[in-house]
């Protein structure tokens, strides 16, 4: 009888979560892979941009929304999950870069006809800016442990217009190099150029999108949870470390 009356009560006490986030990610997931079959498969570009239009707002609005959903309930982002995810993601770009060494040192001709000679500038560029962004979420989760509010909101919102500048070079780096007959499908180097930077952009998208979904509280100057910070720091550590990867492999060598 106690048995039952304990079970009785924590079906009782039970709660179940629901959100439209999951399934507003799920969606633009789905219509980014639309928009690269719309591409690759029925050459419709204009369509494909227009999906691709649908795509990421609807990925960046629902990592935000999640993000500031969950921060609203005090569940905040495990800073252990977030290693496990961070682990996961790095074998995938492992996986891509592999696969560029495979292709690179397994042909008689490198780079490929068709190729186009990568800007050396621009790419350090980025580098110091993103590199910067990572000194800056440092510093912000630094002045939000000694408690202070106003220099913690500076540099909080400097990280994010930094990582909005490396995002804006990378699609003006992209633009000019496929206006100049350098696309995804131009040959095997171009195919690898544009997944891999392509996946590395995903990612610096995805980590503005959970600052972007603690803004409005650091606006407000209300409390911040310092595991989220942490736990957001570490994750655009990550975008940070893989640039790294990406400039001295697929520009430089």
């Amino acid at each position: 009888m106690a048995h039952d009356a304990h079970h009785g009560d924590a079906h009782a006490h039970a709660h179940w979560d629901t959100s439209v986030w999951p399934f507003v990610i799920s969606f633009g997931i789905l219509f980014l892979a639309v928009a690269f079959s719309l591409h690759f498969v029925y050459h419709a570009s204009f369509a494909a941009v227009l999906t691709l239009g649908l795509a990421f707002p609807m990925i960046i609005a629902g990592v935000a929304g999640w993000t500031s959903e969950a921060m609203g309930k005090g569940e905040g982002l495990s800073y252990g999950a977030m290693g496990w995810f961070i682990l996961a993601e790095a074998m995938i770009f492992i996986s891509f870069f592999v696969a560029y060494w495979y292709t690179k040192l397994h042909v008689e001709v490198w780079p490929p006809a068709g190729n186009v000679t990568l800007p050396k500038v621009m790419p350090l560029v980025m580098t110091f800016i993103l590199v910067s962004s990572s000194l800056t979420i440092h510093y912000a989760e630094h002045l939000l442990h000694l408690g202070n509010k106003a220099g913690f909101r500076t540099w909080y919102l400097l990280t994010i217009v930094l990582g909005a500048c490396f995002l804006g070079m990378s699609v003006y780096e992209w633009s000019h190099l496929i206006h100049d007959g350098f696309t995804i499908s131009t040959n095997a180097f171009s195919t690898i150029f544009f997944s891999v930077t392509g996946l590395h952009g995903s990612h610096v998208v995805v980590g503005l999108a959970i600052f972007m979904a603690g803004l409005p509280s650091v606006m407000r100057g209300s409390d911040i949870d310092e595991g989220f910070m942490r736990t957001a720091g570490l994750y655009w550590h990550f975008v940070d470390i893989i640039w790294f990867f990406v400039v001295s492999q697929i520009y430089y060598w």
